[in-house]
């Protein structure tokens, strides 16, 4: 079954752009058009590499697959440019959405860090309410055409910037104005949740969710500290928890698996793995299981279990979708629709929203994949 140009797939006779689907680990700077980088940069006078979309599109891709989370980081530098002023913010953010609804997306948590977008002189609140402005702009949008969706902010503090508290203090602020859950980013190793553990006291005793980036840069320990010192209801990626997993023994498709006590908690309590395949290719997340999309322990984490969901973290970046995210894991490992739709429950599960519209949403998925 061949991926078209657009990154869709058929499967059972449905296109698998047209399903409900849910985003959880999508980055509010990597998923800027290049059409509006290009735009905006030039009406700013800010120099990019390339003057036309395909040309930056594809220096995106090559620039973010040099197979480490420092040389990809790097090419944010380019998106965070031209965010600096709140109607440049309003219409990415409204333009995000756009994105969303036409990939098929009913419910989404746009994960960004206030902090990166004061440099023309917004305040931290400015900003929020910026983003918030254009994702209330395109969700009006979208209903006046018959589609719908609903997008939530979470707010994420750079770790090696030590404002980690006082956007924690923003996050909560603006709880009832859009914003869903707080999330610490940045560099992975030398950040462990445990430097942060007072602010992380601080959001449960608010009754505030967290979600943490770990797993991707760093293994186990910094999973464990999420978990311990952050508070994590999900994890960001999370992929390397598979490094808690011992192959014992392989009998063509039967896999025998030793359960380390990270991997079984992080199992058994069902606790939302983050997974973005592409990302963590190009990141080299996944270098120690192989360099092919086939490679990524995907699979073997969804066959144990493991509470996956499917994410793009930064859509331009990586030139993907959620839509082609989850064909190329159809033309990997031959999933069918029940998978692709199990993965969407997980995500609706792990979705910060209240308990009763998580069950909406729930029922939302089962009516598309049913019809």
């Amino acid at each position: 079954m061949p991926i078209d140009a657009n990154g869709d797939l058929e499967v059972e006779g449905l296109s698998l752009r047209s399903l409900p689907k849910v985003s959880l680990h999508d980055h509010l700077d990597g998923g800027v058009r290049p059409a509006t980088i290009i735009e905006l940069a030039d009406a700013a006078g800010i120099e990019v590499p390339h003057t036309d979309p395909t040309g930056l599109s594809m220096w995106f891709r090559t620039q973010a697959s040099a197979g480490s989370l420092v040389d990809y980081l790097k090419t944010f530098d380019v998106s965070l440019s031209v965010m600096q002023t709140a109607d440049n913010l309003r219409r990415i953010s409204r333009e995000f959405v756009e994105d969303l609804v036409r990939d098929g997306v009913v419910y989404a948590e746009v994960r960004w860090a206030p902090e990166l977008h004061l440099e023309s002189g917004l305040s931290l609140e400015q900003a929020v309410a910026a983003v918030q402005d254009g994702i209330d702009e395109a969700e009006d949008a979208a209903e006046r055409t018959g589609r719908s969706i609903r997008v939530g902010q979470l707010l994420s503090a750079m770790r090696q910037n030590d404002r980690v508290r006082e956007i924690a203090e923003l996050a909560v602020a603006h709880r009832d104005r859009g914003v869903v859950g707080f999330d610490t980013a940045g560099p992975e190793i030398g950040y462990p949740s445990s430097r942060y553990r007072d602010t992380f006291e601080y959001l449960a005793g608010q009754m505030f969710p967290t979600t943490v980036h770990a797993g991707e840069a760093a293994g186990p320990d910094s999973i464990r500290s999420a978990l311990i010192d952050g508070r994590a209801l999900r994890l960001g990626h999370g992929v390397r928890i598979a490094e808690d997993l011992e192959i014992v023994s392989r009998d063509g498709e039967e896999v025998q698996v030793r359960f380390g006590d990270l991997a079984r908690w992080v199992r058994d309590r069902e606790i939302p793995l983050e997974l973005s395949p592409s990302s963590n290719l190009q990141t080299g997340a996944i270098a120690q299981w192989g360099s092919e999309f086939a490679d990524h322990p995907f699979d073997l984490l969804y066959q144990l279990g493991f509470a996956v969901t499917v994410n793009v973290d930064n859509r331009t970046m990586s030139a993907t979708s959620l839509t082609r995210e989850m064909a190329l894991l159809v033309d990997a490992f031959g999933y069918d629709l029940e998978d692709l739709e199990s993965f969407q429950f997980n995500a609706a599960a792990g979705s910060f929203l209240p308990v009763e519209e998580r069950e909406e949403l729930v029922e939302l998925i089962a009516e598309g994949f049913d019809e």
